[in-house]
């Protein structure tokens, strides 16, 4: 990570550690990175590297403001965070409010998108009502502890991307997705590939042995091209 810049903020009385990738001129917008439930990884890198080069100042939040040792520390972390759904939402928020701040973000629109379990939380933060330009998910879960209702409306176009075979995300998951977010009156885009698994944008999720997760080139190229296309629409 050494072309990224560390940028330490903070959530209440946890200092939490985002990590910066530049653009190389001005930024058309800010973008907030939400990692998968390990936390910063390389695949999470790559993606805030990618913003950069399309001319997006890209941080990635940190989750959890300490070590992920394996993926069932990682779990452990994630499910106590997840606990209160408050307590979620105000640490994904410290993010935005964190990019919203820097200096390097002054006078752009802000967005946010998420991988896993980062995905559920771009989703998280579009439902809290946060003036956000778009949200994106990316094989994120779509479950949530507080449903959109409407009453706090939804500012951000939200684009979700979604493997139909997912065994994280049923499609019982998908269509009530589909409910909450008509009844909230917000403006969504949903993208589903056709026996695609979770985890579909990392080419190392097939290595890691898990029969749920598997990496799919095309949905990884149709998933990226459609977050690059609405951004063009939002920040030309």
């Amino acid at each position: 990570m050494s072309d990224l810049e560390q940028v330490v903020y903070t959530d209440g009385d946890v200092t939490l550690t985002g990590w910066l990738a530049r653009p190389g001129g001005a930024p058309r917008a800010a973008v907030v990175v939400f990692p998968t439930i390990a936390n910063v990884t390389p695949a999470t890198e790559r993606r805030a590297r990618m913003l950069a080069d399309a001319g997006y100042l890209a941080m990635i939040a940190d989750f959890y403001g300490t070590p992920v040792d394996s993926f069932e520390n990682a779990g452990e972390l994630a499910k106590h965070l997840r606990a209160d759904a408050c307590t979620y939402r105000g640490r994904l928020l410290s993010a935005v409010e964190a990019l919203r701040a820097h200096p390097a973000a002054a006078n752009v629109p802000i967005a946010a998108i998420g991988y896993c379990m980062g995905g559920q939380a771009a989703l998280e933060v579009a439902r809290s009502g946060v003036n956000l330009a778009a949200v994106a998910s990316f094989h994120g879960l779509l479950e949530t502890q507080r449903p959109a209702t409407g009453q706090t409306p939804i500012k951000a176009r939200i684009l979700v991307c979604h493997g139909d075979a997912d065994p994280m995300v049923p499609r019982s998951h998908v269509t009530a997705f589909w409910e909450e977010m008509d009844m909230a009156g917000a403006n969504w885009h949903f993208h589903s590939y056709s026996g695609v698994k979770h985890g579909f944008t990392d080419p190392g999720s097939d290595a890691r042995g898990i029969p749920a997760i598997a990496y799919d080139a095309s949905a990884d190229h149709q998933s990226w091209a459609a977050l690059t296309a609405l951004f063009d629409e939002l920040f030309a």
